[in-house]
């Protein structure tokens, strides 16, 4: 089975290089650093010539316009990336029987929902961004391929820009730090979602003849939920670092593109399709963390 897998030097992609390796010859694509065939996916008949000639029967797609702030001033480049990229290799995917493995997010919804979001859900994005990851995700499924999308939350990991990562090095250079406390999820270790993609996809595999079936979109996230100042207290405490944390409103800190308040996802059709039932939040990060610090050193290389 041969897989290609763009974005492979992201946050998800780069766990994914690893999870994907054991169903089939995995082929990376990235717009630079290490990978088999550099390509920007903005750039669609580079894309077109790459899938041409690898002829891929899975395509996981790992790469986006993730900035949700920026893509307030660059709706045109965040729209291509997210929403023309996926519709376009949905279409190579559907005249060539692939599979197309993508990712979605918790930003298509308002956050106005008292529960935890359900696939069937009514989207209504508050910014950019998630109009953008929207309308991928609805062109992707009207694509006519057979597509898994992953609707996915507060992502994080030990490589990239994320919260995590942004934490420790403020709490590291900071006597005090002040987090939003009124925007509630579940924070989601970029493992768990490549863990997530290769199960799920090796299940549709295994369903050749049906498996349009499982095709559609599935809520991943981690069992329970807290706070962006819950998470931030997390970090702290399992660092042991010594920064002063104060709770704050949204209202308080103002950005570009405004964020749900509620990012709750419910993952119960994950698990009743795929048997796949998510961990809890915090075990996960300590897990993340304690493996984070079994890595190498440059001093130790």
């Amino acid at each position: 089975m041969k897989i290609l897998l763009l974005g492979a030097n992201g946050q998800v992609g780069w766990e994914l290089r690893q999870t994907l390796s054991p169903l089939g010859s995995v082929t990376t694509s990235a717009r630079e650093g290490d990978c088999d065939r550099p390509l920007d996916i903005a750039d669609l008949s580079g894309l077109a010539e790459l899938l041409d000639a690898h002829r891929p029967d899975i395509i996981v797609n790992a790469a986006a316009y993730t900035a949700v702030d920026k893509a307030e001033s660059e709706p045109e480049l965040a729209m291509r990336l997210n929403a023309e990229v996926p519709e376009w290799i949905g279409r190579w995917a559907a005249d060539h029987r692939a599979l197309v493995v993508h990712y979605s997010t918790d930003y298509v919804y308002d956050g106005t929902k008292p529960e935890p979001y359900v696939e069937t859900d009514t989207p209504n994005p508050l910014g950019v961004y998630g109009r953008s990851k929207l309308a991928g995700d609805e062109a992707l499924l009207n694509s006519g391929c057979d597509a898994l999308i992953l609707r996915v939350s507060w992502v994080y990991g030990t490589r990239g820009n994320n919260f995590l990562r942004t934490m420790q090095r403020l709490m590291a250079e900071r006597e005090e730090l002040r987090i939003v406390d009124d925007q509630v999820g579940a924070p989601t270790w970029c493992r768990r979602i490549a863990e997530a993609t290769a199960e799920a996809a090796r299940t549709m595999r295994g369903r050749d003849n049906n498996r349009s079936k499982l095709s559609g979109i599935y809520h991943f996230a981690p069992s329970g939920e807290t706070s962006w100042f819950g998470f931030a207290a997390a970090i702290r405490a399992a660092g042991g670092y010594q920064c002063n944390l104060t709770p704050i409103t949204t209202a308080e800190y103002p950005t570009p593109a405004a964020r749900p308040a509620n990012s709750r996802l419910d993952t119960g059709k994950l698990r009743k399709a795929f048997g796949i039932a998510p961990d809890a939040w915090d075990a996960d990060l300590a897990a993340c963390l304690a493996d984070d610090s079994r890595r190498p050193t440059e001093a130790d290389s």
